[in-house]
């Protein structure tokens, strides 16, 4: 596989498409050395990204090989989507530059933001149930194709199945995680582990079948470890209901691929470790990611502390690449994100020092205090109304 050296961006940019991808590839040092680990624990964070996660890679490439195909027609076609979201903003904001409408069909349990942002970018939105199966008419599969087959020029490019969708983390993230790894001043430029999340599958499948392919003149063979939630089929298991969103599915996509000569172990992950492992990805390193970001942290740890990974884990020449998938903007109204960790003796002492500082409590700008007997309202007493803010009046 020949390496593309062209990963970053060099001069002005035509359009936000321009700026899909071409992720960093950051150091986890922090959380790798309260692990005990030795070994490099790198983060592909695709965050970065135009669109703000994994996605906009498939989506940039499903729309223009569907163009080059005359599967979409520019003033005519009318793209159709189900997806839990990531997929939906990457390809409404592809439509949004080349012109098309998009219709995206949403599980409930998906965040409000994500269906903000893709109204923001022009897309209807049509919400489906989350308990709903795959088969189900109902489901946000079954919605998609009931109105692509009743709008003229309704058309669906099918994460599930379409060959783009892997090709794109074949062609393009893989190739960004080897240029990083071997423009780097790291001892050695291959990957020891790769980790990452299972939704459709392409994002794993692709990185595999590039991770093989190029270690096909070498004697050095990689350890793929795919990830997915416990409720999802693809790992193994029954399916179920989960509140991680963006992985696991209760069917095989086509895309994915369960050779296993590509993917060497699956490791099923449960919400209350994957969001702990994001808040941690926030508070330690740093980085602003979502929850399917920390399925896959929770997975390369616990497999670097099993029998297996132990070696990987104790070499300070293996590199570990983790894909966190998407950032934490389309989760701030969830509740495993607003809820705050408990504060240590540490927390609470500079808390008081900056409560006796100014003179109050910290979230009380208006000095909330009783005045002869008058409890406060609106955030001050009666006596004190002078010194409030001026309401805003909505017009």
């Amino acid at each position: 596989m020949a390496l593309d050296t062209t990963h970053h961006w060099q001069g002005v940019l035509n359009s936000a498409l321009d700026a899909v991808g071409h992720t960093p590839l950051i150091r986890l040092d922090r959380i790798a050395e309260a692990e005990g680990f030795k070994c490099n624990l790198l983060a592909k964070c695709e965050y970065f990204s135009a669109g703000g996660s994994v996605k906009d890679r498939i989506a940039k490439r499903m729309v223009e090989q569907a163009e080059k195909e005359g599967t979409l027609v520019p003033g005519q076609s009318v793209v159709i989507e189900p997806t839990s979201g990531n997929t939906g903003i990457g390809l409404a904001l592809a439509c949004a530059i080349k012109g098309y409408r998009c219709i995206i069909t949403l599980p409930a349990k998906m965040s409000l933001e994500k269906e903000v942002m893709l109204r923001a970018l022009g897309a209807e939105i049509v919400r489906t149930p989350t308990e709903a199966p795959h088969n189900d008419p109902e489901s946000l599969i079954g919605i998609a194709e009931r109105l692509r087959d009743a709008i003229p020029g309704g058309v669906i490019l099918d994460q599930y199945s379409n060959p783009n969708n892997p090709l794109a983390h074949y062609h393009e993230t893989y190739g960004e995680i080897a240029y990083a790894l071997k423009s780097s001043m790291l001892r050695r430029k291959d990957i020891a582990l790769l980790v990452a999340g299972a939704g459709t599958g392409g994002t794993i499948t692709g990185l595999a079948r590039a991770v093989r392919d190029a270690e096909k003149d070498s004697d050095h063979r990689a350890i793929v470890v795919a990830c997915d939630p416990v409720g999802s089929i693809l790992g193994g298991g029954l399916p179920g209901m989960y509140q991680v969103e963006g992985i696991g599915y209760d069917f095989f996509p086509k895309v994915l691929d369960m050779e296993p000569s590509l993917i060497d172990k699956w490791l099923k992950t449960d919400d209350t470790e994957s969001f702990a492992a994001a808040k941690r990805l926030i508070r330690i390193e740093g980085l602003m990611v979502g929850g399917s970001s920390g399925t896959a942290l929770a997975g390369a740890v616990r497999f670097l502390h099993s029998d297996e990974g132990r070696k990987i884990a104790e070499d300070p020449t293996a590199n570990v690449v983790v894909v966190l998938p998407d950032g934490s903007r389309n989760y701030m109204s969830k509740p495993w994100f607003l809820a705050q960790p408990a504060e240590g003796q540490e927390e609470l002492a500079l808390r008081e020092t900056i409560r006796k500082v100014i003179g109050r409590d910290l979230d009380d700008p208006y000095k909330k205090k009783v005045v002869n007997g008058s409890a406060p309202v609106n955030g001050h007493s009666k006596v004190d109304k002078v010194d409030a803010a001026p309401a805003i009046v909505a017009k």
